[in-house]
């Protein structure tokens, strides 16, 4: 099992460039199993997500080949309907192919997901929906079994609460629905702007992705398309935290500035000096110690909850108390206790965390629980005294493409041990 070692210290200057979007190229992916014809996407992270999202198509019948960070997929026909715990049991993302697999074969089996141990994050919203599309769902042996022998049939949705991937998987179904569908309360993050850009080049008739309603006219069929993701957002606001925690003077390019306008804002608030060099470059330079503001976790273009546990590691370096509210998932603060070992001050009530700095961080042994809150513990790594071990770095690669070697390449003093 591979660990970091870091030996906390330098500032990092210079650039870093963002990669492709993990949580735009999931459901993307899963977009191809929508058509029999080849879909091309670019800009496909290397990361341990996408490679098991990949298992789990070829497994259901698509031919995929992959050049680099170009993955085309071809799906002439389902051999499979069923997504095996198996294979499904570290990636929650797997039941992004239950709407693309019901509205194609009329038939999905999907097992109930695994992935990061940061809350519940149950799938009852796709559920629904799918029933309104006109659906049968049963739930056995945990699995999610859907039928629709008649195919399904265009609805008027509205979400309880709003769900990112809820929300995707109901557009892909939609798409090849009769008649006409209208999804309120949607998601509105740039991931699904991205899936409905791309099912929109492969024939599908969608309007108002990016809003909180959006109105799909289902099509008979779809072709292949050629697409491009978004870059990773989350990656970026990672960096820019990297650079503002180091003291650093980093400049986040290839990325797409206005996905991170809520981390921007109070990055600046806090303190930090944060330039637009260009339509796709973010600078970043601290040249004070930062100031506590407080943060709650919202949905987009709220401060994402993917990048709490990273603010969280820059408020124990940052002047006075800041309260952190996380309002999206109830378990997400499980990397606090660790920085607690490393001399983070920081004490828990509920959904919120309460940090008083600064504080002086000193290495330790620290172990990695999922896949933000080990970005964290890298984070605070490169702030403290001395040398830091981290392990179970694997939860690290489901999402970041070798964070180690980008930071290294900016100065920080990072190593990967197998």
């Amino acid at each position: 099992m591979d660990k970091f070692v870091i030996k906390g210290g330098p500032r990092l200057q210079g650039e870093i460039p963002i990669g492709g979007s993990k949580n735009s190229a999931l459901p993307a992916l899963a977009a191809a199993l929508l058509t029999d014809e080849p879909v091309t996407l670019r800009r496909i992270p290397r990361v341990r997500d996408i490679r098991t999202m990949q298992r789990l198509l070829v497994d259901i019948g698509s031919q995929a080949e992959v050049d680099g960070e170009t993955i085309r997929l071809h799906t002439p026909r389902i051999v499979s309907s069923e997504a095996p715990y198996e294979l499904v049991k570290t990636m929650r993302a797997s039941s992004l192919v239950l709407g693309p697999l019901v509205a194609r074969t009329g038939r999905a089996r999907v097992s109930l997901p695994g992935g990061c141990a940061i809350g519940a994050r149950p799938i009852n919203l796709h559920l629904l929906g799918l029933e309104q599309l006109g659906a049968r769902i049963q739930q056995a042996h945990g699995y999610i079994e859907a039928e629709a022998p008649d195919g399904l049939r265009g609805a008027t949705i509205h979400f309880d609460r709003i769900t990112v991937t809820g929300t995707e998987d109901l557009i892909m179904a939609a798409v090849l629905a009769r008649g006409e569908t209208l999804l309120r309360n949607a998601a509105r993050e740039p991931e699904v702007a991205d899936l409905c850009a791309l099912l929109s080049k492969m024939g599908a008739q969608i309007e108002g992705a990016g809003t909180s309603t959006i109105h799909i006219r289902g099509v008979e069929m779809l072709h292949g398309a050629d697409h491009t993701i978004i870059a990773d957002r989350i990656e970026a606001g990672t960096f820019l935290i990297a650079g503002a925690i180091t003291g650093g003077d980093l400049k986040i390019v290839d990325c797409v500035p206005e996905h991170v306008g809520a981390l921007v804002a109070k990055l600046l608030q806090a303190g930090a000096e944060i330039t637009q060099t260009d339509a796709s470059s973010v600078q970043i330079c601290v040249p004070k110690r930062l100031r506590s503001v407080d943060v709650t976790t919202e949905e987009y273009p709220g401060f994402a909850t993917d990048l709490q546990a990273q603010y969280l590691a820059l408020m124990t370096q940052a002047q006075g108390i800041a309260m952190l509210v996380e309002t999206i998932f109830e378990n997400r603060f499980m990397h606090a206790q660790e920085m607690a070992r490393m001399g983070a001050n920081i004490r828990l009530e509920g959904r919120q965390a309460i940090v008083a700095g600064p504080s002086e961080l000193t290495g330790a042994g620290v172990i990695a629980s999922d896949l933000r809150g080990s970005a964290a513990l890298v984070l605070a790594a490169l702030a403290a005294r001395g040398e830091t071990v981290i392990d179970r770095v694997y939860h690290i690669d489901r999402g970041y493409e070798k964070i180690e070697a980008k930071l290294a390449r900016v100065g920080a003093q990072i190593r990967r041990v197998e």
